[in-house]
């Protein structure tokens, strides 16, 4: 992270797939899952910052934050 370096684990785009279908099947079982939402939000962000293929680490990039 300290090298912004997110190559190497679980895609951005696995976890968004992966959590779209725990939110789909909330839905459908009536359930809200919040907190479910807001974060693939925030990885759909790093995803539109070019993190598609980043690791899940690579969501402290949405917030911009320095890891110095």
């Amino acid at each position: 992270m300290i090298a912004r370096e997110f190559a190497f684990g679980f895609a951005v785009d696995w976890m968004r797939k992966d959590l779209g279908l725990a939110l789909d099947e909330a839905r459908r079982n009536g359930a809200r899952l919040p907190l479910a939402a807001l974060i693939d939000q925030f990885y759909s962000d790093v995803q539109k910052l070019g993190g598609s293929r980043w690791d899940t680490s690579s969501l402290i990039s949405r917030f911009g934050t320095s890891v110095d």
